[in-house]
């Protein structure tokens, strides 16, 4: 199993300090969840609106022994998201979410234990006793 996410640059240059801050957020979910093998995060810039600039898109893929967690924040009317760090915040919050769903679903509650043996009713007992496998009483 890998315990490595791959970081895609889709019509975006590819930079130190963005890879640095996606790094960040990663193992900062990490702390949240043990049980993240791996992943993919796609960032992605679709549409170069002329009027608004442009804005970002992030897509999270996440890889848990239980699920696959898919964020896709395309957002593309989003002015904030004219900021490529605010729309990787909000998809790396939203995957948190996620995150933390997940663990309070798979959550065991924990084992509960008897202290006192109820009283088995004696002719209940005497009468399983008696029977064999196919229901049949035994003589004896």
């Amino acid at each position: 199993m890998s315990n490595d996410f791959q970081i895609v640059f889709h019509n975006i240059d590819q930079s130190d300090a963005i890879i640095e801050n996606v790094n960040k957020r990663i193992d900062k979910l990490r702390r949240f969840s043990n049980d993240i093998m791996g992943g993919r995060v796609v960032l992605d810039s679709p549409h170069n609106h002329h009027s608004k600039g442009k804005v970002y898109s992030v897509v999270l893929e996440i890889r848990t022994p239980n699920r696959e967690i898919i964020v896709n924040q395309d957002k593309h009317d989003k002015q904030e998201h004219e900021d490529l760090y605010v729309a990787i915040r909000d998809a790396f919050n939203a995957a948190e979410r996620q995150l933390k769903s997940v663990d309070k679903k798979h959550r065991k509650a924990p084992p509960q234990f008897v202290d006192q043996v109820p009283e088995i009713d004696e002719e209940v007992l005497d009468a399983f006793e008696g029977d064999d496998a196919d229901g049949v009483r035994a003589s004896g």
